[in-house]
């Protein structure tokens, strides 16, 4: 069956045709944070059918927007990653997250983190003049998601995984997009024990300042 297009001379028609499927952007989500093998995609987005990932990763393919690639040995496996073109989709993406988060709410009990989730949602919301005089490293902990990020004096480089040697380790739930949102301090998050924190209790205050919804 032909996909079916919006047949409008427009360039955001034609934005919508090439990603506007269901977990098209998604699937861009996860790759914006590092290429993923099928199975790491899969494993990443649990709901998506199998046959929905690789038809949505065939017409990405074909939109020029993803591409497959072979890593050498040992490995050797295929990876998926970003075409040029398809990077160009980091900002439009961060945007679209900043915009939903506004209005987030709490997660329902079926909901799902990833770490692919969190890091965009640290790299949508970080504000680089708020973090012009902070270097530090954190680690946040979500239920199993685990991230780290790295602000040094109005840069940041978050990605999925432990920081041993963190500065500050924030092991919260939902708790913390309250935090984020202002609609609860960083005392008032560890006093009623919705976030524990692990190293230099200050700098949660500057993480708050730093990734602001």
């Amino acid at each position: 069956m032909a996909k079916r297009q919006y047949g409008q001379f427009c360039g955001l028609a034609r934005a919508a045709d090439l990603v506007g499927e269901r977990w098209a952007l998604l699937i861009v989500r996860d790759l914006l944070v590092r290429p993923r093998r099928f199975t790491d995609l899969k494993r990443g987005l649990p709901r998506i059918p199998t046959n929905v990932l690789s038809n949505r990763l065939k017409e990405l393919e074909g939109a020029g927007v993803v591409h497959r690639k072979v890593l050498p040995r040992p490995d050797s496996s295929v990876v998926y990653e970003l075409t040029e073109y398809g990077a160009d989709l980091r900002d439009i993406v961060l945007a679209l997250g900043r915009w939903g988060a506004r209005t987030l709410g709490e997660p329902g009990p079926d909901d799902i983190v990833t770490p692919e989730s969190l890091v965009m949602a640290l790299r949508a919301t970080f504000r680089p003049d708020a973090a012009a005089d902070l270097r530090a490293g954190y680690e946040l902990r979500v239920g199993d998601a685990v991230l780290h990020a790295l602000v040094d004096h109005g840069t940041l480089r978050a990605e999925p995984g432990p920081l041993p040697a963190a500065d500050l380790s924030l092991e919260a739930g939902p708790a913390i997009r309250a935090v984020l949102a202002g609609e609860l301090t960083p005392a008032e998050a560890v006093a009623t024990g919705k976030v524990r924190v692990t190293g230099d209790a200050g700098l949660f205050d500057r993480f708050a300042e730093v990734f602001r919804i």
